[in-house]
């Protein structure tokens, strides 16, 4: 009977020893049940992003450069076009966007994976500036056997065609600037993003809460950065998952913490690009003023060209493929 009677009453005693310590150490309990949740959800996102990794497997070849392991893709034959994408993207944004196709008719296309993007290497020992992957480009070139190319940068992606044009002006034969940002303004949507580029704490965020609030934003980021069009059914080819992964979200972080100082520094080295510039803007990007950006660029690089496209957004390679097409061969023209 008596034994009875402690069966039935343990779980009521253990539910209320549970209670009891709950109640004398809340702060305790607060803190276990946000690590457990933290560890569960960086669990989470490290199987989804080897999942995706593995879904998206490696579409080009492999270099060893300084350290670096750098994926790229090579198409086609005749003079080199290289194609640096923009912040968080990679290799797809190009494939799917018909632009690797369409200029592999008449150019030997080399589109890299830039670092930490894709399927490239980011070591950590490097601050990874528009500068420091401009040399890290050109020794891939070299290696490549590409002494001289036509170069187009988008979004972030011009800031290194930019750095690598100054660096190295005998290889920059020509140059295609499209949708870039190039002048120091004031962006508090920058700091925000920038967060998971913060040592220790940034690593956290990183690997479980970022990639999580990422994909609930992801409607809105397309909304905003395909805007005013829609999204096209081709980009269905970029792989989303990709972008999402803990690894890719700290490199398009710390990209996003590097744009105004390295606008800063270029701002007054414009007039040096001496070689065939060609602007590509369209003139409703939500993301970047054009007016403050490719506007005062192409007053500041005197032989430069500007094509200011109505009705477009910032993913201007896009959904105005043909336009940017006619840009890079209006620059390789020019030589």
């Amino acid at each position: 009977m008596t034994a009875a009677r402690l069966k039935t009453r343990s779980p009521t005693s253990l539910a209320d020893k549970g209670r009891t310590i709950a109640q004398a150490h809340p702060y305790v309990v607060a803190a276990a049940a946000t690590v457990g949740a933290l560890a569960l959800s960086a669990f989470v996102n490290r199987h989804l992003a080897k999942n995706a990794e593995n879904d998206n497997p490696p579409a080009g070849q492999f270099l060893e450069v300084n350290g670096v392991r750098l994926h790229y893709v090579e198409r086609g034959s005749g003079a080199p076009l290289v194609l640096l994408h923009g912040n968080g993207s990679m290799i797809q944004d190009f494939q799917s966007s018909g632009l690797i196709d369409l200029a592999a008719r008449n150019y030997r296309v080399i589109v890299f994976d830039r670092p930490g993007f894709g399927h490239s290497d980011r070591p950590r020992n490097v601050i990874w500036t528009p500068a420091a992957q401009a040399e890290l480009i050109n020794s891939a070139l070299d290696r490549l056997g590409v002494s001289h190319a036509v170069v187009l940068g988008h979004s972030w992606g011009a800031s290194v065609a930019v750095a690598l044009a100054l660096k190295y002006p005998q290889l920059v034969q020509g140059l295609v600037l499209a949708s870039g940002y190039y002048y120091p303004t004031l962006r508090p949507d920058v700091v925000a993003l920038s967060a998971p580029a913060v040592p220790l704490v940034g690593d956290v965020l990183g690997h479980t809460l970022s990639p999580i609030v990422s994909r609930v934003m992801w409607p809105l980021l397309m909304a905003k950065i395909f805007g005013p069009r829609s999204v096209p059914k081709k980009f269905k080819g970029f792989p989303k998952e990709m972008a999402l992964r803990p690894s890719q979200i700290r490199a398009s972080a710390a990209e996003s913490a590097l744009m105004i100082p390295d606008a800063f520094h270029f701002r007054n080295e414009y007039a040096n690009l001496k070689m065939p510039v060609v602007i590509v803007a369209g003139d409703e990007d939500r993301l970047v003023d054009i007016d403050s950006q490719s506007t005062r660029l192409h007053r500041d690089v005197t032989q430069s060209r500007f094509h200011r496209v109505p009705r477009t957004g910032h993913m201007i390679h896009q959904t105005a493929t043909d336009v940017v097409m006619s840009a890079i061969n209006e620059a390789a023209e020019d030589r």
